[in-house]
């Protein structure tokens, strides 16, 4: 199923399956968006970033029947993401253990974003956001 497709005042919105198949796909959704906005000098970091934070959500925003949203906004000097969920659950950083195999996801997005967060958002859920700088 294609994810539908949304762009309201320069915001790109696209809803996606709880999926892993899906990452992929939005990744190359968001380097089509950021080659279009002539962004392509961020592209490799804004898709690993897109890649983590689109991974949680799959992962562990479990709430049958909804969907998962990606927003991508340029915003001054630089480019923000959105993964919006249905759970209420909120990630939180942690530095994993150097041996381990997983938990390193936020540690990622931590280096490579110039700040990123957690927010609240209309309805349930959640949203995770991370800027990226063009500078």
């Amino acid at each position: 199923m294609e994810p539908s497709v949304t762009v309201v005042a320069g915001v790109v919105v696209r809803r996606w399956s709880r999926s892993r198949r899906n990452v992929g796909r939005a990744r190359a959704e968001l380097r089509a968006v950021l080659a279009g906005w002539g962004l392509s000098g961020i592209e490799d970091a804004a898709s690993l970033v897109l890649s983590e934070l689109l991974t949680n959500a799959v992962r562990h925003a479990t709430t049958p029947g909804r969907e998962i949203e990606t927003r991508y906004l340029q915003v001054p000097d630089g480019f923000r993401i959105e993964v919006h969920d249905a759970s209420e659950v909120r990630p939180l950083m942690a530095i994993p253990r150097e041996d381990a195999t997983g938990g390193w996801g936020l540690p990622l997005v931590d280096v490579l974003a110039a700040k990123w967060g957690v927010a609240d958002r209309e309805g349930p859920g959640k949203l995770v956001w991370a800027v990226l700088s063009v500078t």
